[in-house]
């Protein structure tokens, strides 16, 4: 018998990798990471930090012109953890979120 995962991604994830800092809820954990690949409904990326699947986090980054239509744009994005994938070389986690929310952050000049 053939195990046959279902896609639950909203849209199709765009590859893309962006500095990302992250914050628990409980304020547990806050650390910083990379992206490997987004859209509006969900997130993966890498971090040192374990992240517990079942956290909520708070996420600030650039989303890429890919997403946005045109240009950058800072946002906060608050997620709940689906997974986490464990290193094998010791190297950083994984960590698969599903995003809940997201406000766009004003520019700040410079």
């Amino acid at each position: 018998m053939t195990d046959v995962k279902r896609e639950r991604r909203s849209g199709q994830r765009v590859a893309a990798r962006v500095p990302v800092s992250i914050k628990t809820q409980a304020g547990s954990v806050e650390t910083t990471g990379f992206t490997r690949d987004l859209n509006k409904g969900g997130i993966f990326l890498y971090t040192d930090s374990r992240i517990v699947a079942g956290s909520e986090l708070e996420m600030v980054l650039i989303l890429p012109p890919e997403i946005t239509q045109g240009t950058k744009q800072w946002v906060c994005c608050r997620a709940s953890v689906v997974r986490v994938e464990d290193s094998e070389d010791g190297g950083d986690f994984g960590v698969a979120a599903s995003i809940r929310s997201m406000e766009i952050l004003p520019e700040i000049p410079s």
